[in-house]
């Protein structure tokens, strides 16, 4: 697995392939910080903001997609427990 970006952008929508992508090396720094700010119990528009990058004043109902479809992501790829182990998308 490559080192992941700090703070890449995002895609509207994450991926839901039934096998680990590319896209979710990639976004493994991501998928960490919304699964953080959802413990913590961080206000979705905020976390669109800052970790998707999408503004949810100007577009809402992207925000909202992007925020539920990568946190989706993030709890499958942890409870596959395969960024934690860091296998590859061989």
């Amino acid at each position: 697995m490559k080192k992941p970006e700090l703070d890449p952008d995002v895609a509207d929508v994450a991926p839901t392939d039934s096998a680990l992508t590319a896209y979710d090396e990639q976004h493994v720094v991501t998928y960490a910080r919304l699964l953080q700010a959802e413990s913590e119990g961080a206000n979705w528009r905020e976390v669109a903001r800052i970790v998707l990058h999408i503004d949810p004043d100007r577009q809402p109902d992207r925000a909202q997609n992007a925020y539920l479809s990568h946190l989706a992501r993030a709890k499958w790829v942890t409870e596959q427990g395969r960024l934690l182990r860091g296998a590859g998308s061989n």
